[in-house]
């Protein structure tokens, strides 16, 4: 079965150009509202969840179902999970086609170099702020005393338990300083900047 889509931004827009093409195309079922490409879009949303083996979701344009290419991929993905197609109206993207398909995997290799640019963009900023002297992470909750103090109560043989009591830490601390006592030290972030130093 095929399952139209159309949506508009705002309460004052119409969907009647949407609608004449979606049922020239021969859709009978469609859902529409108006709302915001950022809002929650229940119709899409319902739409999706309906959808079976089969069936084709069909829109007039692409950013009338999606506010992002990262937002397409994903309803992409929700769409080819339940078996479903996509197919819009006015562009090249109809995944019942050959073509189609082959438009789906450049966009998703897009999105994948997307993802891979701000990943690379995140790390040099990281690094730029490393070498400015930024600290990552929280505050220490415990002074290198305190630490110091705190290993020695564990080697003494008491609970962890009971050294965060007396400390009032989160359990999390006294566990961190408990596997650098045993060899399982954690890697946080500087050790992976440091690869880019």
């Amino acid at each position: 079965m095929q399952y139209g889509y159309a949506r508009v931004s705002t309460k004052h827009q119409e969907t009647t150009l949407q609608l004449d093409a979606l049922k020239a195309a021969g859709i009978t079922t469609i859902y529409q509202e108006k709302a915001s490409s950022v809002g929650t879009r229940p119709q899409l949303q319902l739409l999706l969840k309906q959808l079976q083996p089969g069936d084709v979701l069909v829109f007039y344009k692409l950013d009338r179902v999606a506010r992002s290419l990262k937002d397409l991929i994903h309803i992409i993905d929700q769409v080819e999970a339940s078996g479903a197609r996509i197919r819009s109206l006015t562009e090249p993207l109809d995944t019942t086609t050959p073509m189609g398909s082959f438009v789906l995997q450049v966009l998703g290799a897009v999105a994948q170099l997307e993802r891979s640019i701000i990943r690379q963009r995140s790390i040099a900023g990281q690094v730029a702020a490393h070498k400015r002297g930024v600290k990552f992470g929280r505050p220490l909750a415990l002074t290198p005393e305190q630490e110091a103090e705190a290993r020695a109560m564990l080697e003494e043989g008491q609970t962890r338990a009971a050294v965060v009591r007396h400390f009032q830490v989160s359990r999390i601390v006294i566990e961190r300083i408990w596997d650098e006592m045993h060899g399982r030290k954690k890697t946080g972030l500087l050790p992976v900047l440091k690869d880019f130093l």
